[in-house]
Order: C-alpha cells, then structure tokens, then sequence
C-alpha cells in the first residue's frame, strides 16, 4: 500500500476488511509490532503473513514484535509457521498470555512503529478502524499495550515448545 502525506483513518466494516487491514499494516512496520488478540487465527499461519514477518525480521536485528493473547494454546494448532519464526527470531518475538487482571480487554489491535494500527472494536464485533500515520491517534493504543503486557506472563518460546 502506499504511503499517505498525512493521517488516514479507514472504517473497517468485515473480517474480510479486518484481516485485509492488518496486512497492509505489516506491511508498513519498519521497527516494531505489538499485536493483542483473544487467541491468534489461521491468518497468522498463511504464508503472505508469514513472508511478511519474516522481510520484517531480515531488515534490522533490532526490530522486535510482542504479541500479547488470552489463549496461547492454538499457536501450535494454528500458526506452525509463526512458530517457525520463532525458532529463527526468537531473539525479536515475545508471546504472552493475560493474566485474569487484563482478561476484560476485549477489543483485538495490532500496531506498528507507534503510528498505524487495525483494530477491532469488540472480539465478537466486524467491525474495526484502521489507522495510517497519526502517532497521536496510536498513543493511546501503544500505552494500552503495555498496561497488558504488564498484566501478562511470558507464555510460549522456541526452547519451551522444544523447537
């Protein structure tokens, strides 16, 4: 997708939309992604998905993505290729799951280098925003991020799932 002079703001209106948006916004992330999520779907195991976080990985060892859920137990089912990452980026990915405190967040993001995220307004709900280029739009998703990640426990890892 290409990139806008300034802020775009994009109502999502399906899942179809949804998964489409969190896309192109991988596909913008030069530095960091943050995704929180009830569990992690079958989209993070497609191969689109998966190339795109791996070019990610492959242009900076610093860059890094956290990825905070409710429910871990599906990555196995779901996503061998994410934990194909994992075991060659293990260094750039943490997953961890919510703690009971943080189980009432209900609204599924993902972000990316502070300034473009997708959202979903409700885990049960289709429909979502999908914000280009505004860090101050993101702030507060960014600063609602890291309240869950300090309300969750590191969850899954290369040498835990014997990878």
């Amino acid at each position: 997708m290409a990139r806008h002079p300034g802020p775009l703001h994009t109502p999502l209106l399906g899942h179809a939309e949804y998964e489409a948006a969190v896309d192109a916004v991988l596909a913008r992330a030069t530095s960091s992604m943050r995704i929180f999520d009830q569990t992690l779907g079958s989209a993070y195991n497609s191969t689109y998905r998966t190339d795109l976080l791996r070019n990610f990985f492959l242009a900076s060892r610093r860059n890094s993505l956290h990825i905070a859920l409710h429910d871990t137990s599906a990555l196995d089912r779901a996503c061998p290729r994410l934990l194909g990452l994992l075991r060659i980026y293990g260094h750039a990915i943490s997953v961890h799951q919510t703690r009971p405190a943080a189980k009432s967040v209900y609204d599924p993001f993902m972000i990316v280098d502070d300034c473009c995220f997708a959202r979903r307004f409700h885990f049960d709900e289709i429909r979502g925003l999908c914000v280009y280029d505004d860090p101050a739009a993101t702030q507060p998703l960014v600063e609602r991020f890291a309240e869950i990640w300090e309300e969750s426990s590191p969850a899954v890892s290369a040498t835990t799932l014997g990878l």
